[in-house]
């Protein structure tokens, strides 16, 4: 070879490697996957059977804030929402939650516009909003993105449960009798779900890798997706 034919083929290694090395630190995470049972739709177009799949969403909800104002889906409306469902007098698991939600919460503030805590009451009897508003104060809650709604038991129980798909209702056995699983849910603008996170384990560790990700999943969600840096 070639002297000249050297020099050619480390210059062409070089835009290579260069190349792939350029190509890795833009990468695009992957999708987020939209969680749920999807439906199908088929409907005809120009004679032809077009198949539609149709993803879940998080339907319509009424609650009182902590304020006694009412909310509904559309007063959270083109924001990500990251949501829990707990209970005031929780003597377990619901502090080391609230623990890592209000650090969520500080560790995205720089995206504040454009998320949206929600903590939902799973015992509405006892959690009126005056008990809500006491419970933000006694915890050291100021965050303006971070909302707690109280509402209809049943209705409540059966959205975290089919809608949320995190596990939320009465058992007596259970300490405050009430029992709930330790995650978090990430629901995207337009009202999917696209992820469940264990942050909170059964033994009432943190589970820092789930915590992690969520975090993540948060940022590629705003980064990639909504084009929010």
């Amino acid at each position: 070879m070639t002297k000249n034919g050297r020099n050619m083929t480390r210059l062409t290694y070089l835009i290579i490697t260069l190349f792939i090395l350029n190509s890795c630190g833009d990468k695009t995470p992957q999708k987020l996957p939209i969680l749920g049972n999807v439906d199908i739709q088929y409907r005809e177009e120009n004679g032809k059977t077009v198949v539609d799949t149709l993803y879940p969403t998080i339907p319509y909800f009424t609650f009182f804030d902590e304020d006694s104002n009412i909310v509904h889906n559309e007063s959270f409306k083109g924001k990500v929402w990251i949501a829990e469902f707990f209970f005031a007098t929780c003597p377990t698991i619901c502090p080391i939650m609230n623990s890592q939600f209000k650090k969520l919460n500080n560790e995205t503030d720089k995206f504040k516009e454009h998320l949206q805590f929600i903590s939902f009451s799973i015992n509405p009897k006892h959690d009126t909003p005056s008990v809500l508003r006491k419970y933000k104060k006694d915890h050291d809650i100021h965050a303006k993105n971070w909302t707690f709604l109280t509402g209809n038991e049943n209705e409540t129980h059966r959205l975290g449960i089919e809608n949320f798909l995190t596990f939320a209702g009465r058992d007596e056995e259970a300490a405050g009798g009430y029992a709930h699983s330790g995650s978090f849910t990430l629901v995207d603008k337009s009202g999917h779900v696209r992820g469940v996170y264990a942050v909170t384990n059964p033994d009432l560790t943190v589970n820092q890798k789930e915590y992690k990700r969520l975090k993540n999943d948060i940022t590629n969600l705003l980064n990639f997706e909504y084009h929010v840096k």
